[in-house]
C-alpha cells in the first residue's frame, strides 16, 4: 500500500472506514488488532471497553506511539476471528470498534458468533 493510498483511506469518515475495513478483510482474509505482552489491547470510549480492529497493519501503526509504544500489530486470520475471537468477545461481553483513528473513533459493532 502506498503512502498516498494510506492517506486517502485515513481521510475517510468512520462509516466509510468501516465499509473499507469489511471489504478489505473479506478480500485479504485477515484483520489486525493492537496487542501488548498481555494480549489484545482494549480501547475505552464512553466508559465502555472495545477491541479495536483494522484492515491492514499500516493502519495499526498509527497507534504505536506514546502510551501505546510498547504495543505491536497483531494479525488474525478471518477464520480465527470468526471461530475463536467472536465467540470469546461475545462471552466476555466486549464489543468491537472498527478502524478507529487516534483523533476519530470508529464504528462500534456487537460481536456475533
Amino acid at each position: 500500500m502506498t503512502a498516498d493510498e494510506i492517506q486517502r483511506v485515513l481521510a475517510l469518515n468512520a462509516q466509510q472506514r468501516a465499509e473499507y475495513h469489511h471489504k478489505m478483510v473479506k478480500e485479504s482474509q485477515q484483520l489486525w488488532t493492537l496487542a501488548d505482552d498481555d494480549g489484545a489491547v482494549l480501547l475505552v470510549e464512553d466508559d465502555l471497553d472495545y477491541v479495536p480492529v483494522w484492515p491492514a497493519e499500516e493502519f495499526v501503526q498509527e497507534w504505536i506511539n506514546g502510551d501505546w509504544a510498547n504495543c505491536k500489530a497483531h494479525k488474525i486470520s478471518l477464520s480465527d476471528w470468526q471461530n475463536k475471537w467472536l465467540p470469546g468477545l461475545a462471552d466476555d461481553e466486549l464489543d468491537i470498534i472498527v478502524f478507529p483513528l487516534p483523533h476519530d473513533g470508529g464504528i462500534t459493532e456487537i460481536p456475533q458468533a
